[in-house]
């Protein structure tokens, strides 16, 4: 899966905090994460022409979605958050899950497994 952004290394700090994956291949252009000796798992892509998407509209279209599963959504909602993603759509269940944008607009979920059944 590649990621199109303006700043392939700046988002890539993100999404390594978010996945737990390391950069296996780094330049102003595009950056690779996965874990060392495997395939990769995500790139991410300078894009010029970049534009966020607008969630809840008709406007920019979401581009990807990712569902990132977690145990305990209100444990793992502060870390995001505090890694620069911001809530789109929240839920006060515990289980379940919650909609965020990375820190330039990509919408992700955290998930929780029982939402996957």
């Amino acid at each position: 899966m590649v990621i199109d952004c303006p700043d392939p290394r700046a988002l890539a700090r993100f999404y390594e905090d978010l996945l737990g994956l390391a950069r296996t291949e780094d330049t102003s252009e595009w950056v690779t994460l996965g874990e060392i000796g495997s395939p990769p798992r995500i790139a991410l892509q300078q894009s010029a022409s970049y534009a966020a998407p607008a969630w809840g509209t008709s406007g920019v279209p979401q581009q990807l979605h990712l569902d990132v599963v977690v145990d305990d959504l209100d444990v793992a909602e502060p870390l995001v958050l505090a890694r620069g993603a911001r809530l789109l759509d929240g839920s006060d269940k515990p289980i379940g899950y919650r909609v965020y944008a990375d820190p330039i607009g990509h919408p992700f979920c955290l998930v929780t497994p029982e939402s996957l059944t």
